[in-house]
């Protein structure tokens, strides 16, 4: 029977979260921070460069129709409902969290859960850690650019060439030197991948921490009520059943293999929470990040739930279509 489990990291998030409200980064310890949280932003995209195998994303290049599937799932249907979103505002979201509704939509899937659940369901690995991967990649780039075709407008973010040159010196130019080194670190990295995963997650908890702490002085408790978080909540469940039905439904009309399905259904409806939380720093004036974020830490506890769920499904289906096929004989 399923058990609803809330992450562990969730309960860190919100920890920090409550620690910023309390204790905010002000004066020259908030200067510190932002330049801290520079660091943090390009250590993270410094180790996911140098663990992505070259070797194996060019030869995930195989699942073609899958990749683009996904990556439409991603980037084109996912924006396209965030615009659906903006007749909600301002009756049931208001401008500051439709925001961060369409920043949510704009991100790339994310790789750790999407590989994780694909093997639960016992679907194909290969192809969600190509897919996933190769979304996190064109999201460097593709993000910004969606942003400012969605956001700039009513943000006052967006891609100045502060912005270009941010994105370049935080995001590309670490992600490009771990490549470069790849070949000569990415063993060591693999081999001590569960310890080098605290510094991932310490990375994104202060970024969280710095970018709430500035959000904090500037009065984003003031614009929050409960109300607002019950009905973010019913969005970001629509949101996430209809990709899910959507990516479902679609790689079964397009009479992909099960195992393939799976992978689809699990990059394809989910979103990252590091390279959001990492491309609000860049993206978006310091003040208004708070706000940003709130819909992606809920949506990223949701997706996990949800996808948990449906992981043990598929394997549940698998396993009895096994039982039933029965032992298979060999020559």
């Amino acid at each position: 029977m399923f058990r609803l489990r809330f992450d562990p990291y969730i309960v860190l998030l919100l920890a920090t979260v409550a620690v910023a409200s309390v204790l905010p980064a002000r004066g020259i310890v908030a200067v510190q921070s932002r330049h801290a949280t520079t660091i943090a932003i390009g250590l993270l995209f410094f180790l996911y460069g140098a663990r992505l195998s070259t070797r194996t994303a060019l030869a995930g290049l195989r699942h073609w129709r899958l990749h683009v599937l996904v990556l439409t799932a991603t980037f084109v249907v996912f924006p396209v409902l965030g615009l659906i979103c903006r007749v909600l505002v301002p009756t049931v979201l208001s401008p500051q969290l439709y925001a961060g509704v369409m920043f949510l939509c704009c991100l790339p899937s994310t790789v750790q859960s999407s590989i994780a659940f694909t093997s639960i369901a016992k679907g194909n690995v290969a192809a969600a850690m190509c897919s996933a991967s190769f979304s996190n990649l064109i999201g460097i780039a593709l993000t910004p650019a969606l942003v400012t075709v969605f956001l700039v407008t009513k943000t006052g973010g967006g891609v100045s060439l502060e912005a270009i040159r941010d994105i370049l010196v935080q995001l590309l130019v670490p992600f490009v030197a771990g490549q470069m080194l790849q070949n000569r670190i990415g063993g060591f990295l693999a081999r001590h991948n569960s310890v080098l995963g605290y510094v991932d997650r310490g990375s994104v908890l202060f970024v969280v921490y710095a970018a709430f702490s500035e959000s904090v002085v500037a009065g984003i408790w003031g614009r929050l009520t409960v109300l607002s978080i019950v009905l973010l909540f019913i969005v970001n469940a629509a949101l996430l059943g209809i990709m899910i039905v959507s990516t479902m439904t679609i790689a079964r009309r397009a009479r992909f293999t099960t195992e393939d399905q799976i992978a689809i259904v699990f990059c394809g409806s989910k979103k990252s929470l590091a390279s959001g939380l990492s491309l609000t720093s860049v993206l978006f004036p310091a003040a208004t990040v708070g706000l940003m974020v709130v819909p992606l830490m809920m949506f990223h506890q949701m997706q996990l739930v949800v996808c948990a769920w449906l992981a043990r499904r598929y394997s549940a289906r698998a396993d009895t279509a096994t039982v039933l096929a029965g032992p298979t004989d060999t020559p």
